[in-house]
This record gives C-alpha cells, structure tokens and sequence, in this order.
C-alpha cells in the first residue's frame, strides 16, 4: 500500500500563517495596540511591542492597565480561535477562506474575565501565552499569563470564560 508524499514544510507554514493572519487582521483593536503573535507549532506568543502610547503612569513610568488587560483578552481569544480552529487549519479546510474576502469563523465571546495584576509593566515589549484549560462546543475556560524580561516574573495573569461561535456545517 502506497502512502502519499507528505506536504511540503513551506506549504504548511503559508497556510499556517496565513489563517492566523486572518483572524488577527479581522480585529482592528489588535491593529491599534500593534499586537503581533509568534507562532511555533500549534503555540503562540502574543507581542505587544512598547509604545508611548501605552502608558498608564508616567511618573514611573508604567503600562496602562487598560492595555495589559486588552493584551491578555485578546491573547486568550486568539489563542482559544487558534487553538479551536487547528484541525481544519491543518486539513486545508481554511485554506480557501484565507485567501479570498469570505470570513473567517466568528471568535469566541467574553463571559467574564478576571486579572491579577502582578507587578507594573515596565516601558518595554510584553509577551503572553494563553492555555485552554476547558473547550467544548458551547463554553471554553482559558488562563493566559503575561511577562517582559523573566517568563517566571509575570506581570499580570487572568482567567477568562467564553462562549463558543457555533460550528456550522
């Protein structure tokens, strides 16, 4: 029994990328904080890269944090899209909707989310890493942490519960 070429690497990380560039570019608050996400695998690191804009305080300077919680929102929510929509981005079931102007699956909707504030964000580039802790067709639980220099010094961590987009089809 023959069994068929695996695909290319370059193929995988284009459809890979460009899935993930859809849902991020489908949120224009993501555009305006100028988060990016990192992504190795099936992970990904949300980067928000220091910007004046960005702080609270300017006596010490510190982070709003406003923008910290935004950062770890958005982190658990494209996270939790990413992590919900991994199957049919590996089986190239995305594939057509990446490219074209049709819309990508709708994103998971905030129940509550609740942050501990840690330490204050220094003016730098912040880094978060969500983890779904809960999926299933109706209501996800996610904790997602957030840090600067040191990932074992976190600056802020949340927990958050979300309803899940109906799986048409």
């Amino acid at each position: 029994m023959a069994r068929s070429q695996p695909e290319p690497v370059q193929q995988v990380k284009k459809r890979r990328d460009a899935a993930l560039n859809a849902l991020v570019s489908g949120v224009p608050y993501i555009q305006f904080l100028g988060i990016t996400f990192d992504r190795r695998g099936d992970e990904l690191t949300g980067v928000m890269p220091f910007d004046e804009k960005l702080i609270g305080n300017p006596l010490l300077p510190a982070l709003h944090g406003g923008a910290t919680a935004a950062f770890l929102e958005v982190t658990a929510i494209i996270g939790l899209s990413w992590s919900m929509l991994w199957d049919d981005i590996e089986s190239g079931a995305l594939e057509a909707l990446a490219g074209s102007d049709a819309p990508l699956p709708k994103l998971p909707k905030t129940i509550d989310f609740t942050l501990d504030y840690l330490r204050s964000g220094l003016p730098r580039d912040a880094y978060a890493r969500a983890h779904v802790t809960r999926s299933g067709r109706r209501y996800a639980s996610v904790h997602v942490s957030a840090w600067q220099d040191n990932k074992a010094r976190p600056i802020a961590q949340a927990s958050g519960h979300f309803v899940m987009p109906r799986r048409d089809g």
